[in-house]
């Protein structure tokens, strides 16, 4: 009988630390909505399907948040301002309200509720500064219906599904009472409570594995020495100081072990290094720590073998080991397509058919590199792309569970279990220093915001260890420090370290609430000049993120070679592009022309590309006969129209005031996003250009919308030398 091939699931389920310990507040709302959505529901759904299996990563840090608020010791200005009576607001946090609770998915969490979406119009559609002029229309009856639908559009599926009172309030859909609200906060207090029994209740069952992150989700290998970074990235600027510290490395793996045991009564035997960072000095600090396996990326895999995967990527299909100083430690290398297939594309099919095609994908895998010995990790967000997928993905994980479960050619399993019957004998005596982005740290420092935020971390622990004996020792050893203040200093120290404040700084990603990540990251560093009693530095109070000119969110960081098929098809297609936030851009002459959201730019030696989101799905706002003009200028004016009902075309020429067909071919796809590709030979731009562009929506013959309103955005385009001088490749 042919042996089945082991397939595991890897949920990461992560959040930064957002309580000030000083303050015991917290700054942004994300554990305690995520909590009440996808660290319930995941857990549940296992629960819920037969033969269903998956591995779980909880990162200490998020574990405390959640317990704080299912103790209701967590303060959170949203749950106050969500649970005060309207009546009792002032202005100012009757416009936190509109400006704060739309933050969610308009497809899948608002447009569902006609009242919600009601709503949402009446306050301007999130644009910019519409909040304070148009609150004075909405009634305390408005206030309290957004309040509920807010909170319940963050509320998951197998959460209405387990507890009636939420499917009921959904059902009344608007007219709420302040008893439905304290219903609503009842029942999710409630629910926050089920959290973590949740998943010791399967870990007994033997229906999943837990695993465990370092405590504050740091970047191993650069707490060990941010010179590592230099032998993924030879090019990287480093920060001034030579930050290397390997005991806090340490430190972050034995508190998030320790934690954990302590939470779920049990030590764990894997770990996601934060961001499936690894080094070999970050490795021999986690297997000398008794950890049993590790999960990081293919690419890393790749990079650290001689020849590669091999032709059908059969070497990846194994489950390594890692060989060092204290003993071996289990290797996973995640499946790279498979897990962005999950993360990014599926949200936007069928249920069925996406099960169909992954488990068609598993299957193909099979017939190419067997069973024996063998196993497909996949391994991403456990939390973050569940809002873009219908029933907040309950049809879609039920299937897959079932799909790979019942197939007598799979087995759903988890990690220990492939390790524990594995004879595979595979041995890494060294593995390359990376993430899973771009096997490299480019996202964690290099660029001068990142570089200067390592700087004063750095600054502020040699200040701690230098006044304060205690905290010295404490930071030494790795073990909590018997004095209060001393502790707290550390724990602030190690905060500062987590990962998530180095991922928004710099070029690479952005949020509207970077200000506030930015914020939470210097005050934690605040926080210990404060316990040592002495003056917080100047440099701590200045913003480390800088505004970018209107709109403006990076510049290209390398070459890009997207797919044109109108959808995201893999996340690092245009990672590295650059950004513009099309709701930054001036006023509108429509409704309409709120319409869009972002425009994506980059290049490679061939082709210039294009990207064009809007506020949702664009082939659903447009209509087929719908005139999406991508205007540029360089030495002559240019324009590609775009239809939904055509994807190729000649690109257009100003001449004599009328516009003549080039030579030059260009194609695009508008479906969830609009995706353009125009041959660099069309236009020729010198290296190191300017080229400027806009957009503009014509319906029935009338220009309904222009982005930017006022003047065109400008484009650099570096020419080949890009790639020469970069962060990102």
């Amino acid at each position: 009988m042919p042996i089945p091939l082991d397939v595991v699931i890897i949920w990461h389920m992560h959040q930064p630390y957002y309580k000030d310990p000083l303050k015991n507040e917290y700054a942004l709302p994300w554990t305690y909505l995520h909590g009440i959505k996808d660290y319930f529901d995941m857990p549940a759904i296992v629960e819920d399907t037969p033969g269903a299996k998956a591995v779980f990563n909880l990162v200490p840090s998020l574990i405390e948040q959640i317990l704080d608020y299912a103790a209701g010791t967590a303060a959170d200005p949203f749950l106050e301002r969500g649970k005060a009576a309207p009546a009792d607001l002032g202005e100012d946090d009757r416009i936190f309200l509109l400006e704060n609770f739309f933050s969610a998915n308009r497809q899948r969490m608002i447009e569902p509720s006609r009242r919600y979406l009601e709503l949402l119009y009446m306050a301007g559609e999130g644009k910019p500064g519409s909040a304070r002029d148009r609150v004075r229309h909405f009634s305390d009856q408005d206030l309290l219906d957004l309040q509920v639908l807010f909170f319940l559009a963050w509320t998951g599926e197998a959460s209405r599904r387990r507890y009636p009172a939420f499917a009921e309030l959904a059902a009344k859909g608007e007219e709420f009472t302040a008893a439905d609200k304290d219903l609503l906060f009842a029942t999710q207090r409630e629910l926050l409570q089920a959290i973590i029994p949740c998943y010791q209740r399967l870990h007994r069952e033997g229906r999943v594995e837990l695993a465990v992150s370092p405590y504050y989700h740091p970047i191993l290998p650069l707490l060990c020495d941010v010179r590592s970074a230099q032998t993924a990235m030879p090019r990287v600027t480093l920060p001034t100081a030579a930050f290397r510290h390997p005991e806090d490395a340490r430190a972050q793996i034995t508190r998030g072990i320790d934690y954990f045991t302590q939470v779920f009564g049990f030590t764990p035997t894997g770990m996601w290094p934060s961001e499936g960072s690894v080094s070999n000095e970050a490795l021999e600090i986690i297997a000398e720590n008794g950890i049993g396996w590790i999960a990081t990326d293919e690419d890393i895999l790749v990079k650290s073998l001689e020849g590669g995967l091999g032709d059908h990527k059969e070497r990846l299909y194994r489950p390594w080991r890692f060989a060092c100083r204290h003993g071996e430690i289990g290797a996973f290398f995640r499946d790279h397509q498979l897990s962005d297939l999950v993360g990014f594309t599926y949200s936007q099919w069928d249920a069925g058919r996406a099960v169909a095609d992954f488990c068609g994908r598993l299957h193909a895998i099979k017939g190419r590199a067997g069973g024996e010995g063998k196993v497909i990790p996949i391994c991403l967000d456990g939390e973050n792309a569940w809002e873009y997928y219908p029933t907040n993905a309950y049809d879609f994980l039920q299937g897959l569970y079932r799909g790979i479960a019942e197939s007598p050619a799979l087995n759903l399993t988890v990690c220990s279990d492939v390790l524990a019957r594995s004879s595979f004998d595979g041995r890494l005596h060294g593995i390359h220093p990376g993430s899973w982005i771009n096997a490299n740290y480019g996202i964690w420092i290099g660029h001068p915001e990142e570089n200067l935020a390592w700087d004063l971390l750095a600054a502020t622990r040699n200040a701690a260890v230098s006044r304060s004996p205690a905290v010295a020792e404490a930071l030494a050893s790795g073990k909590p420090a018997a004095d209060a203040a001393a502790e707290m200093i550390c724990r602030s120290l190690y905060a500062a370290e987590g990962s998530d404040w180095f991922w928004w700084y710099g070029d690479d990603h952005f949020s509207p609430h970077s200000d506030r990540f930015d914020r939470l990251f210097r005050q934690h560093l605040m926080n210990v000049y404060r316990l040592l009693g002495i003056d917080t530095p100047r440099e701590l109070l200045e913003a480390i993120k800088k505004k970018s000119p209107a709109g403006l969110i990076r510049e290209p960081a390398g070459f890009i070679d997207p797919e044109i098929n109108g959808k995201i098809s893999d996340y690092f297609e245009w990672l590295a592009a650059g950004l513009y936030d099309l709701t930054r851009q001036g006023s509108a002459m429509h409704s309409s022309d709120r319409m869009l959201q972002s425009f994506y730019y980059g290049y490679n030696k061939d082709h210039l590309f294009f990207r064009i989101d809007g506020i949702q799905e664009l082939s659903r706002m447009l209509r087929e006969i719908d005139l999406l003009n991508l205007h540029l200028i360089y030495d002559r004016e240019y324009r590609l129209p775009l239809q939904m009902r055509a994807d190729e075309g000649l690109l257009q020429v100003r001449e004599n005031n009328a516009w003549v067909p080039t030579s030059g071919h260009c194609r695009w796809k508008i479906a969830k996003t609009c995706e353009v590709a125009i041959p660099l030979e069309a236009i020729k731009p010198a290296p190191k250009s300017k080229l400027f562009a806009s957009v503009t929506l014509v319906r029935d013959n009338e220009e309904i919308g222009r982005w930017p309103t006022d003047a065109p955005l400008m484009i650099y385009y570096a020419g080949p030398e890009i790639e020469l001088d970069n962060w990102l490749i």
